[in-house]
């Protein structure tokens, strides 16, 4: 049998995590990327403890960024970034922008990657290139193409955003794509495509930092992206108010009987050791 008052010890514990991670979902509803946290809780000899969290990785609302350059991934998928040691890096938060030398950096410095585009707006593989129709039903069937991504760099004036060299200005389409724009829009030529990625099983990600994701042998094998790319946007936080108000309001009564169980085994206790000592 267990015991009642080690089963009541462990639950106030449990239910103070959950409490926590609830607090933390509702005080980040409105961060940009915020991935909403949700406990799982298992039981065993001794008592409910908390399982690990898992994230809700649902679209979350949209929301005006800064600059033409931040993005929005409408879908399921991820944006590619790497690191200065070319560790890729998963993540739903698009606040990039062009650096001082035209390189496209997340707000921590990693590079989003891309596809260098032909003038036809096919992807590069070498000297061939990938048919957007080919791209394009691989990444609906879930398949992935072995295309190898690189840095977007353009000659962006860090003082006006706008773009250097043989193009006036540039814009990033729904489909990922960057053109250059030239003779005031009449003329716009494919550059880049940037690269979304999914996962068949992408709750097997593991979160190193607030919003950033890498692979591990759960999630499997990263596939292509299919979801759609508004520019000058960000994704809000997946975090639903409401759902966590009756969430804290579940823990705070839990919170509130196992209390009450603690005191009363100590009730017990003491009257048990008076009863002892008489």
């Amino acid at each position: 049998m267990n015991d009642s008052f080690i089963t009541a010890l462990n639950t106030q514990f449990a239910t103070n995590n959950w409490m926590d991670v609830i607090a933390d979902n509702m005080t980040n509803v409105y961060t940009p990327g915020f991935r909403e946290k949700q406990v799982n809780f298992k039981t065993f000899l001794g008592g409910a403890v908390a399982d690990d969290y898992n994230k809700n990785l649902g679209q979350g609302k949209s929301t005006p960024g800064t600059a033409v350059e931040n993005l929005f991934l409408e879908g399921k998928g991820f944006f590619l970034v790497k690191n200065s040691e070319g560790k890729s890096i998963y993540t739903r938060l698009g606040e990039f922008k062009f650096d001082g030398e035209g390189v496209y950096r997340d707000k921590d410095g990693n590079t989003v990657q891309g596809y260098i585009l032909n003038d036809k707006g096919e992807i590069m593989q070498g000297t061939k290139s990938v048919s957007a129709d080919l791209y394009q039903q691989t990444a609906l069937k879930g398949g992935s193409l072995d295309i190898p991504t690189t840095n977007i760099k353009m000659w962006i004036d860090p003082n006006n955003g706008k773009y250097l060299g043989k193009y006036d200005d540039y814009e990033i389409k729904g489909d990922g794509t960057i053109y250059g724009k030239a003779d005031g829009g009449k003329r716009m030529v494919p550059l880049y495509r940037i690269t979304t990625r999914n996962f068949h099983n992408a709750a097997g990600l593991y979160e190193f930092d607030d919003g950033k994701f890498i692979e591990t042998a759960e999630s499997g094998k990263p596939v292509l992206g299919y979801g759609e790319i508004r520019s000058g946007l960000l994704e809000l936080s997946n975090a639903d108010f409401k759902a966590n108000i009756s969430y804290y309001q579940m823990a705070k009564l839990q919170m509130e009987i196992t209390n009450k169980l603690i005191s009363s085994n100590k009730e017990l206790l003491q009257e048990a050791l008076r009863l002892v000592g008489s």
